[in-house]
């Protein structure tokens, strides 16, 4: 069989895309998470891809803690940026596809309209920044490449959803932020657009998110409903919420390319949450 090297497999995205291939008799997958590669070592991750020899490395790792990454420089730079350098140089060296998950964080955050993949970038956070990097150093050093900008992403582990039903549980009303605009995106979604865009030759940078577009507050209210709580969301603005990190006020991406070339048609988020809801 065909083996896929997966990084990060333990989290919400690496969990979908196992369960995406569950079954499945034409690939293997080969999945890492951080006791078993250290992406951050290039002479580690040569060894495993050399060893494996995959078709490609889906790389799901990353340091997503926003606000931690503006006082952890170094680790940022290490796991977003250095990391996928690490993994792209392994891919090229053994004819492996490589596929890169990175953010919506990469934008300034205060367009008026859906960015395309041909918009220009510019992050306003360290976070933002070291993916920047991450996407940057795999154009430069991958032959093959795709990278998928996704946002707002939950699945199988913590995500916002799980985090407003605990929440609550406790409340009776929830404040929300109410003036940042995304698209939460289902890592079922996800793992069903680089299961199609795998085994193509159609690479180069994807904005990959639900279709819509909605505030988390809207977001929270929807998962009450769906849950079929009564909880009240209470909007607040990014300013009452003071955050360390700057949050994007408009994350909204525009599914251009896939459109373009026939990618992949991703649901519309409410119909994607609904399925989510019923498995928790």
């Amino acid at each position: 069989m065909k083996k896929i090297i997966i990084t990060g497999c333990n989290g919400q995205l690496g969990r979908a895309i196992n369960q995406h291939y569950a079954g499945t008799t034409e690939y293997e997958l080969v999945n890492t998470d951080v006791a078993e590669l250290d992406i951050t070592n290039v002479d580690a991750v040569m060894n495993l891809v050399s060893a494996v020899k995959p078709v490609a490395i889906v790389n799901c790792a990353a340091h997503t803690a926003v606000d931690a990454c503006e006082v952890q420089h170094d680790s940022a730079y290490r796991i977003n940026a250095i990391g996928p350098r690490n993994l792209s140089i392994a891919a090229t060296r053994n004819h492996a596809k490589m596929i890169h998950i990175s953010t919506d964080y990469v934008f300034p955050g205060n367009g008026t309209q859906p960015y395309t993949e041909f918009d220009a970038v510019g992050p306003n956070s360290m976070y933002g920044k070291t993916k920047l990097a991450g996407e940057e150093f795999v154009k430069t050093f991958s032959n093959d490449y795709i990278i998928l900008r996704t946002a707002w992403l939950y699945g199988d582990g913590k995500n916002f959803a799980k985090t407003m039903l605990a929440l609550a549980e406790k409340n009776d009303v929830i404040k929300v932020v109410n003036d940042q605009l995304g698209t939460p995106t289902s890592a079922k979604e996800l793992a069903n657009a680089i299961g199609a865009l795998l085994p193509t030759d159609n690479y180069g940078t994807f904005h990959a998110t639900c279709e819509g577009s909605c505030s988390w507050a809207d977001f929270a209210k929807e998962i009450f409903r769906l849950a079929g709580k009564g909880t009240m969301v209470q909007g607040i603005s990014t300013a009452e919420f003071n955050s360390p990190a700057a949050r994007p006020a408009y994350s909204i991406l525009d599914n251009y390319m896939l459109r373009l070339t026939g990618g992949y048609q991703f649901a519309q988020w409410e119909d994607a949450l609904t399925e989510y809801m019923r498995t928790i």
